[in-house]
This record gives structure tokens, C-alpha cells and sequence, in this order.
């Protein structure tokens, strides 16, 4: 039994997806993992993360349009407004979304679908930089 750490910096430029599957993929096969759980946890309360469909982008806009319909910015509906009009919309789009996930492998893949991949979810307008750990518990 084995544990591995990574750090994973993705520098984002405004609300969308950003698809971090092949690093991810690229650090399992790097460290021969073989069995074993990943945990991905983003240190953030405004961005976060999720698992998607990879094959059509048209996708991604969805999600994106349909959390700023859902948490309009807007700041005379908020009480908190201290970083800009986009600041508690992205900690209510955080809440809603994931801020960890974990993964399987077995027999060295990453057990994702198809048409799965995995993403950072940004919340805000402005360029952030991003981290996300990896956490791997196996063989």
C-alpha cells in the first residue's frame, strides 16, 4: 500500500470548463499505479470540480449558461458583493458542484466512461490560478 500527492496548477481566463483528464492520466501511468482510489480536492471556494462529458462541447456551454441562470449576476440580490458581481454567484455555483472527487483505478486505468472527463469548473469572470490535489491511496 502506497500514497502519492500531486499538485496540479491550471490557470483559468474566465467561466468555462477546463479538462485536466490527460495530466491526470499522465501522473497515474508516471507512477505505475496499479490499484487503488484517487481523490482530486480543489482548494477553492469558487470554482470546483466535476465529471462530464468529453465528445460534445455544446455541453459545457449548457452547464455554464445554466448556472449563471441559476445564480444571476446580479448584486442587489446578495449581501456578500466584496470581490465583484461574479463573487457570490461562484460561491453558490461552488456549493452546488463538487469540491473533491474520487476515482478508481484497477489494472492501471483511470476507471472513467466513454465520454467522460474530468474538469475544473470556473465560477469567476477574471484570470485565477487554480489548484487541484491529487491524492492517491493503492498499489
Amino acid at each position: 500500500m502506497k500514497q502519492e500527492f500531486y499538485n496540479l496548477q491550471i490557470d483559468t481566463n474566465g467561466q468555462r470548463l477546463y479538462e485536466f483528464t490527460t495530466q491526470t492520466i499522465e501522473w497515474i501511468k508516471k507512477n505505475k499505479f496499479k490499484n487503488g482510489i484517487i481523490n482530486l480536492s480543489i482548494q477553492h471556494t469558487s470554482a470546483s470540480l466535476i465529471v462530464q462529458e468529453n465528445a460534445d462541447p455544446d455541453v459545457q456551454t449548457d452547464l455554464v449558461n445554466y448556472f449563471n441562470n441559476l445564480a444571476p449576476m446580479n448584486n442587489k440580490l446578495y449581501v456578500h458583493t466584496t470581490e465583484g458581481e461574479d463573487d457570490m454567484p461562484a460561491h453558490i455555483k461552488s456549493a452546488l458542484t463538487n469540491n473533491q472527487i474520487s476515482l478508481s483505478i484497477k489494472d492501471k486505468e483511470l476507471l472513467l466512461g466513454t465520454w467522460q472527463g474530468i474538469y475544473l469548473f470556473e465560477h469567476r469572470i477574471e484570470k485565477q490560478k487554480r489548484k487541484i490535489i491529487h491524492h492517491f491511496i493503492g498499489e
